[in-house]
């Protein structure tokens, strides 16, 4: 029985699924992408550390950032255990963030390699993923005829990408609501940011449009389901 057949079995609210060149994907509602076929799980722009790298510059923020972004990744981990992780770049805010994890994190991450291939690809934030941080590291990927880079606009499709950190802003019923989304159509699909310091940047921003010419749909992240508005609906900030 597939994901999508047993949450329907057990009268949970079926899953978003993504078709991108006949490959599909399960959108899961806390901003990763899971490809049963081959148990490959999806996600993107981390950015741990951050919270201490602005504080190194004055900024001072809540120190707990890398901490919740690691266990919304556990619980990914957990929910489709997948046989492979692919983190689309930006997992690291800075080149020396990975020397700031402490101890626990570190273990964290550790522990969710454990058994399982995963990969770092290279962002504009973490050009260069230091050995120490396990895994494998790549600027581009294909697997299964889907290409995964960090940032979006290559002429391969279908592609799977990150860097933007996507948002959506709708107006119901006389207010706004604005949330992280995928952002998609037929031929690529744009992931939101997982993580928790990270920022967003609308959709019906200009940098959206020549890599979506035909059109997109927002995909927005709701608590237990995400929320599907074409583009035409949405407004910009």
């Amino acid at each position: 029985m597939s994901l999508v057949e047993g949450k329907a079995a057990v009268g949970m609210r079926a899953p978003t699924v993504l078709t991108l060149g006949g490959a599909a994907f399960i959108a899961d509602p806390a901003g990763a992408l899971f490809r049963e076929a081959d148990r490959l799980l999806v996600v993107a722009d981390l950015h741990l550390e951050k919270g201490s790298s602005y504080a190194r510059r004055g900024v001072l923020l809540p120190p707990y950032d890398t901490r919740t972004t690691l266990q919304r990744l556990a619980r990914l981990v957990a929910r489709y255990a997948p046989h492979a992780v692919l983190a689309l770049g930006d997992s690291f805010h800075d080149g020396d963030a990975h020397g700031r994890l402490d101890v626990d994190d570190r273990a964290a991450i550790a522990d969710l390699q454990r058994g399982r291939d995963w990969v770092w690809v290279t962002g504009n934030h973490d050009p260069a993923v230091p050995p120490g941080a396990g895994g494998t590291v790549a600027e581009t990927l294909v697997l299964g005829g889907v290409t995964f880079r960090h940032e979006p606009g290559g002429t391969e499709a279908p592609e799977v990408a990150a860097h933007l950190h996507p948002v959506a802003k709708v107006r119901l019923r006389g207010r706004a609501v604005r949330r992280r989304c995928f952002v998609a159509s037929e031929r690529r699909c744009v992931l939101p940011a997982l993580g928790a310091y990270a920022g967003g940047l609308n959709v019906r921003h200009g940098a959206f449009q020549p890599l979506f010419p035909d059109g997109l749909t927002a995909h927005l992240l709701g608590e237990e389901r995400l929320y599907s508005i074409a583009g035409p609906l949405l407004v910009p900030d």
